[in-house]
């Protein structure tokens, strides 16, 4: 009877451990993965380059309104 066991409690083990591995979730292709990686690239350089020029236009006139001050105080 143990032995009846013990093969039951095999045979529900390689079951179980076939059942993991032949579920493994597949993972997306190299190319979409790449596709979808620089289509989020893509979409944040915009918004970064808007910003850089806003920050240079910012600069400047900062240091316009530094030089006004400048001379005002003179």
């Amino acid at each position: 009877m143990k032995a009846y066991g013990y093969k039951l409690s095999f045979l529900l083990c390689v079951l179980a451990l076939v059942g993991l591995i032949g579920c493994k979730p597949e993972s997306p292709t190299g190319k979409a993965t790449e596709a979808a990686g620089q289509a989020a690239v893509d979409a944040m350089k915009k918004p970064m380059d808007d910003a850089r020029q806003t920050e240079g236009a910012l600069e400047k006139a900062a240091q316009q309104t530094a030089e006004q001050a400048k001379k005002a105080t003179q």
